[in-house]
């Protein structure tokens, strides 16, 4: 499981959290640190924050369509709005989640998209 977030304390955290659950879990601090690593095509899933310098969560969700990978993504953001969720959604995310969120939110989310 990847998670991509300019927010060091937010890797963290997430990274920390998942692994306690089980999961193995793999920080990046940007979109660009994430499409370069082979487990972006890998990966069983990556939550990826909306707004970040460099590219957006949304033009995260393109490249990885782009390069015909298709791992579950799960949106996150504090600034989600309607078109933002709908782009996201649209794109092909599994669920988007408005930050903070709960470990329960989380974990379904995840298991949403371990199903894919």
């Amino acid at each position: 499981m990847c998670i991509v977030d300019d927010d060091a304390s937010v890797r963290k955290s997430l990274c920390n959290l998942l692994r306690s659950l089980g999961f193995e879990a793999y920080p990046f601090a940007d979109g660009e640190a994430f499409l370069a690593s082979p487990l972006a095509g890998e990966a069983d899933c990556a939550l990826v924050d909306l707004k970040m310098p460099g590219r957006s969560g949304q033009q995260v969700q393109r490249e990885l369509a782009r390069r015909g990978y298709r791992l579950p993504v799960i949106g996150m953001s504090a600034h989600w709005d309607p078109a933002a969720r709908e782009l996201t959604m649209g794109q092909g995310a599994v669920v988007c989640l408005g930050k903070p969120f709960s470990e329960e939110a989380l974990l379904r989310a995840v298991e949403l998209a371990l199903q894919q």
